[in-house]
């Protein structure tokens, strides 16, 4: 069963685990279960995914639950008036807070502009030797993407040099491998965490929030990282 996080008459958004697709997409032919699926038919009833997240991130997926719903909401998403909020690890030590304004090409080489903010809400050196350093150093990182590129957040924090852990083929390779043979951990550490809108249909303030998932937890406890 989804963890179902929202729910009313028009909308509903589930806590996706790492690792669920959306919906069926012919670069992952190796899955057979889907979110879109899964969620039909625990609320037998159709659904439309009102986003997308990647495969590997974890987190609030909202859905709509009539086609006049599905364009208001993708609507909100297209002129940027949902407020989103994810939580990353990456690695090294990030500054307080900063913004990456980056643009991102498109499949077709075609240019975007893309911004995110972030704010370093914890860091932790470990000893955990890493290539030619005896120690490893890591961000837990609060992102808020203002624009909704592919990959955005992953590609953002590689362009600042302090990639996501987890991620590729955008991060670091060599911490990957580190955390998959020492750990176990072949999940990339990001999490859409906190999603606010105004309500399409009843002008009301929504607030959605996903606690994270089980192996950010275990990550996180592995990392200790200090409060």
């Amino acid at each position: 069963m989804l963890d179902i996080l929202y729910q009313d008459a028009e909308i509903v958004a589930i806590n996706k685990p790492h690792g669920l697709l959306v919906h069926q997409s012919p670069i992952a032919r190796d899955a057979d279960v889907f979110a879109l699926q899964l969620l039909r038919d625990q609320l037998h009833q159709k659904v439309y995914p009102a986003h997308r997240l990647d495969r590997k991130t974890g987190g609030i997926l909202l859905f709509s639950l009539t086609k006049e719903m599905d364009r208001a909401l993708q609507s909100l998403f297209q002129n940027r008036e949902m407020d989103k909020s994810y939580l990353t690890i990456v690695r090294g030590f990030t500054q307080d807070s900063g913004e990456i304004d980056y643009p991102l090409k498109k499949e077709n080489g075609e240019e975007q502009d893309a911004l995110t903010l972030f704010s370093t809400l914890s860091q932790v050196e470990v000893d955990i030797p890493s290539g030619k350093f005896e120690t490893s150093r890591y961000s837990l990182v609060e992102a808020n993407p203002e624009t909704g590129r592919m990959h955005q957040l992953r590609k953002h924090f590689a362009h600042i040099f302090h990639p996501i852990l987890g991620d590729r083929p955008h991060g670091c390779n060599k911490q990957n491998k580190l955390w998959k043979d020492r750990f176990g951990m072949d999940t990339m550490m990001l999490h859409a965490s906190r999603l606010a809108f105004i309500h399409p249909s009843s002008g009301q303030q929504v607030t959605i929030e996903a606690p994270l998932l089980p192996e950010f937890e275990r990550v996180i406890s592995i990392l200790k990282f200090p409060k």
